[in-house]
C-alpha cells in the first residue's frame, strides 16, 4: 500500500458538460464526500435498527488562491449543461482518481490581512466514476 503527500493533488474541470478538463490553477484543497442515502427499515422484532441503501449523494468542496489567468471556474459555474470533474489524490498515482459530471459554485474571498481566496462547491450532474 502506498502513500502519498497531498501536495501533488489536483482538480481538473471543464467549462462546459461537453468540454476538455483542464488543471485548475492556485487550488490548494478539494474534498470529495460519497455518502448514500439510507432509509430505515426496521421491524418488530428486530434486534437493532436495520436499513437499506439508496442512492449515493456525490459532492465535494475545492479551495485555494485567486489567479485571475484562470477563469475555469468561473465559467464552468455559469455553464447551462455543467462541467466535468476529474480530482486527483496525488498526480503520481495517475490511475486513481474520481470523476464525473457537476454542477459547480464559486465564492471568492478578500480580506485586507490575507491574500484573495477562491472556493466553492460541486455536487454530481450524472454518474460518476470512482478509481480510487
Amino acid at each position: 500500500m502506498a502513500r502519498y503527500h497531498g501536495r501533488k493533488g489536483r482538480l481538473y474541470a471543464s467549462t462546459t458538460g461537453s468540454g476538455n478538463a483542464v488543471a485548475v490553477a492556485s487550488l490548494t484543497n478539494w474534498t470529495l464526500d460519497q455518502k448514500t442515502d439510507r432509509a430505515e427499515v426496521t421491524a418488530f422484532g428486530d434486534t437493532n435498527k436495520t436499513y437499506v441503501q439508496g442512492l449515493a449523494d456525490i459532492q465535494g468542496t475545492f479551495t485555494g488562491f485567486w489567479d485571475d489567468t484562470d477563469t475555469t471556474l468561473k465559467t464552468a459555474a455559469s455553464s447551462t449543461d455543467g462541467c466535468k470533474l476529474y480530482l486527483y489524490p496525488s498526480t503520481d498515482a495517475v490511475a486513481k482518481y474520481a470523476y464525473g459530471p457537476a454542477w459547480v459554485d464559486v465564492s471568492y474571498d478578500i480580506n485586507v490581512g490575507g491574500a484573495v481566496a477562491v472556493s466553492g462547491t460541486f455536487a454530481a450532474n450524472g454518474a460518476w466514476g470512482n478509481n480510487l
